[in-house]
């Protein structure tokens, strides 16, 4: 099908059931797998550095490889998917992570590795920088919370089991197998995805390669200026960062004035709902950020508990996540997500505040019950939020809006973690409590914003689909 015979499609609202299903398979197995691999990896740093011979700064680069693909080429991916398609970005991403993982396993020395993350990073970018589009137009409208929901429960509970499965792999076998555990998983969920994906609107502009590069040259320095900050860098290098941020986002601003879809989506921070439910998502994941940094070391240090006992402590946040997550995308579905986000941001800040009260010789149920309460309101706020900011925009910038779901997430997790790192060097022991204090302020204040959601009245408020976002609505299927 061309460019043309798909703008002259008829509108088609999500898949037929059946076909539904397994699209959907194929997003979450996949968004899965990425998500998975984040916590497997961070769990084996020191069982590589060890097999290859290298210090645990250098082998620390693993991680950070993968990090830095990604957030400097969401943005840039997601512009591109509107162009060539979600469904293309999303199998192509696919097969990169896949070449990825295979790269990563085969690697005998750091460089190799690292090499082989850095594709992996660019791999999940793709993946992860549409798949809330393509939830858009797998879902009819009128049901596209729960799509969200769903994806909601899959990456919470990855996250949660990570660890425990990087644990069990390392027990039977040696580190490359953490990789090679996704080649035949990814290589399934390509055929599903060739199979069942919807075809996507195809914008008719070229991409815009410098813009791309501008872009990354933007997110990047701005991401590790708020790391560099936190850990009280030299000043020097602090400086460095702010100015290339500065430079390459005006440039890039001037440059892309009048783009009738701008890489960096100035054009759908004009929509109220979508620059408000952008604002609470930092708000909310920075929150989050700031309690899982600082809530280790206060039940460490302060507590006297062990690493152990620490982990499983800190199950029942993602665990409630994962089972609150469907539940609110549902209720999205027919009540406003400035109400839902509202009361669940309300419910994180409650639950942080009770763990700043903890008292100096908490049981595991004292820490347990304020932990379920956290992840409670985390959940409740999590896919209805998602539902408001997708369904405020035009379909055909679908992509544009995806990528921005998931640059939120990662900038307020960059500032809750630098904030939390900011409180341990000014307060020292005192840095959790000051942390955890901070992010009840943080929470509220997003609270705030999504209850600020409902003034403005009709569908919109209520973060579901509005005229704005059905204007130009192209697609659905093939």
């Amino acid at each position: 099908m061309n460019k043309d015979a798909a703008a002259s499609a008829p509108v088609l609202d999500g898949l037929p059931p059946e076909r539904r299903i397994w699209a959907m398979a194929a997003v979450l197995v996949s968004v899965s797998m990425s998500s998975l691999d984040t916590s497997i990896s961070n769990i084996a740093l020191p069982t590589i550095a060890s097999q290859l011979n290298v210090s645990p700064a250098s082998v620390v680069w693993v991680v950070n490889a993968y990090q830095i693909a990604m957030v400097t080429t969401l943005l840039p991916l997601a512009a591109l998917s509107e162009i060539v398609g979600c469904e293309r970005l999303y199998i192509g991403g696919l097969m990169l992570y896949v070449v990825g993982a295979f790269t990563a396993a085969m690697s005998d020395s750091l460089p190799m590795l690292i090499a082989a993350r850095t594709l992996q990073g660019l791999g999940a970018s793709g993946m992860m920088s549409v798949n809330s589009a393509l939830i858009r137009f797998i879902f009819p409208r009128n049901i596209l919370g729960r799509g969200i929901g769903m994806n909601a429960m899959a990456v919470g509970t990855s996250i949660t089991i990570g660890p425990t499965v990087g644990a069990l792999i390392l027990s039977v076998a040696d580190w490359p197998w953490l990789f090679a555990i996704n080649i035949p998983v990814g290589l399934a969920s390509i055929v599903l995805a060739i199979r069942t994906l919807p075809r996507t609107p195809r914008a008719s502009h070229a991409f815009d390669f410098l813009g791309a590069l501008l872009t990354a040259a933007c997110l990047g320095p701005f991401i590790f200026g708020i790391s560099s900050a936190a850990r009280q860098a030299a000043w020097e290098l602090i400086a460095l960062y702010v100015v290339a941020t500065v430079l390459a986002g005006t440039i890039l601003l001037r440059r892309q004035r009048g783009h009738p879809a701008p890489m960096l989506p100035v054009d759908l921070f004009r929509i109220p709902v979508f620059s408000l439910s952008v604002g609470t998502a930092i708000c909310s994941f920075a929150t989050q950020g700031i309690a899982f940094v600082s809530l280790p070391f206060l039940f460490e240090n302060a507590f006297g508990l062990s690493t152990v006992a620490t982990g499983f402590l800190m199950t029942p946040w993602p665990v409630v996540v994962a089972i609150m997550a469907p539940i609110a995308g549902r209720l999205s579905d027919s009540y406003p997500a400035g109400l839902l986000g509202g009361i669940g941001l309300a419910m994180l800040g409650l639950g942080m505040a009770l763990l700043a009260m903890l008292p100096a010789n908490p049981s595991v149920y004292d820490i347990a019950w304020r932990m379920m309460i956290c992840g409670c309101g985390f959940g409740f706020f999590q896919a209805p939020n998602m539902n408001a900011l997708m369904s405020s925009t035009p379909s055909a910038r679908s992509g544009s809006a995806s990528g921005m779901v998931a640059t939120a997430r990662m900038t307020g997790q960059t500032i809750g973690a630098a904030i939390a790192a900011l409180c341990f060097t000014i307060a020292g022991n005192g840095g959790p409590m000051l942390a955890l204090t901070i992010g009840i302020g943080v929470a509220t204040l997003g609270s705030l914003v999504s209850f600020l959601r409902l003034t403005m009245g009709g569908r919109d408020g209520g973060g579901r689909v509005s005229s704005a976002a059905t204007n130009d609505s192209t697609g659905g299927q093939s």
